[in-house]
């Protein structure tokens, strides 16, 4: 089934150092174009994450947003250094004080800045985490391309039915309209002259059969909603042949609309023009 490019999907997961969290946007577009939003120090895996996204998504313009909440209070230690050295200072100090002030608390050690520091995260941990997250979520958009490009698919299916209807319709009623038109004809040039040349009137009518036949057409378009049909079916990307198929059923459909000599076929010939435009504004959404 084809997929559709519109879709949303985010992944999370919590380690003991924090949380990792990714968004992905995806909108319809000719071409696949990521856009990436990540924290400076990660800014060096985008190329990374660009291939691995075109494993799994070929068109689209797709917005990746990568955040990480560090745990508050979780990955904090003692620089033993700083405080070594504060208290040091401290009673220098106190020497030069002729009345000695109060001891100083642990409490006031650990408020001096730089004492009280967090524990840098492993890069490699995060840089895994990352990414394991990150195939998460892209199966997530895959999925949901999936499940939106079924929906697209039936709703093409029910309009493609609906073209096959109007071909059946035509192919019955053209033989009977232009055995109609031929005996029109007929009838007007009985009234303008008693004797008619009968090999001329022959070829007036077979001019006239042949600028109003639309068998090719009708052909036609049966192949190219065979071919439409064969496209849906199929588990690669589609989405430009059936911008090329549509342009084919567009195409025969104008030529049966500067062929039709009855009010039966030109309301055929817009209703094909209408459901067609119609297939058109969802196929744009296909990858």
């Amino acid at each position: 089934m084809p997929r559709s490019m519109t879709a949303f999907a985010s992944a999370s997961a919590k380690y003991p150092w924090g949380t990792v969290i990714w968004e992905l946007r995806s909108i319809n577009h000719r071409f696949l174009e990521p856009t990436f939003r990540l924290p400076e120090t990660l800014r060096h895996l985008e190329i990374n994450y660009r291939e691995k996204l075109r494993q799994f998504v070929q068109r689209g313009k797709v917005d990746c947003s990568l955040r990480i909440d560090i745990a508050q209070g979780s990955a904090t230690g003692i620089n033993l250094d700083i405080a070594r050295q504060y208290l040091a200072a401290c009673k220098e100090v106190q020497q030069l004080i002729p009345d000695s002030p109060a001891p100083l608390s642990p409490i006031d050690v650990l408020q001096v800045p730089g004492v009280m520091q967090e524990n840098k995260v492993d890069t490699q941990a995060l840089q895994t985490a990352t990414l394991d997250v990150y195939n998460e979520a892209l199966q997530k958009l895959v999925d949901a391309r999936g499940r939106e490009g079924e929906r697209l698919a039936t709703f093409i299916g029910e309009r493609l039915e609906k073209i096959s209807h109007e071909v059946a319709s035509l192919r019955t009623v053209l033989p009977q309209l232009m055995a109609q038109q031929q005996q029109k004809l007929r009838d007007k040039l009985e009234q303008l002259t008693d004797q008619l040349d009968e090999e001329r009137l022959e070829q007036e009518l077979v001019y006239l059969a042949n600028k109003s036949d639309a068998d090719e057409e009708l052909d036609r378009l049966e192949t190219h909603i065979e071919e439409f049909y064969r496209a849906l079916d199929s588990t690669s990307p589609v989405g430009r042949r059936l911008d090329f198929l549509l342009q084919e059923l567009n195409r025969e459909a104008n030529t049966l609309s500067s062929k039709s000599q009855a009010s039966t076929t030109t309301h055929s010939a817009v209703e094909l023009k209408v459901l067609i435009e119609q297939i058109r504004e969802q196929v744009q959404n296909l990858e």
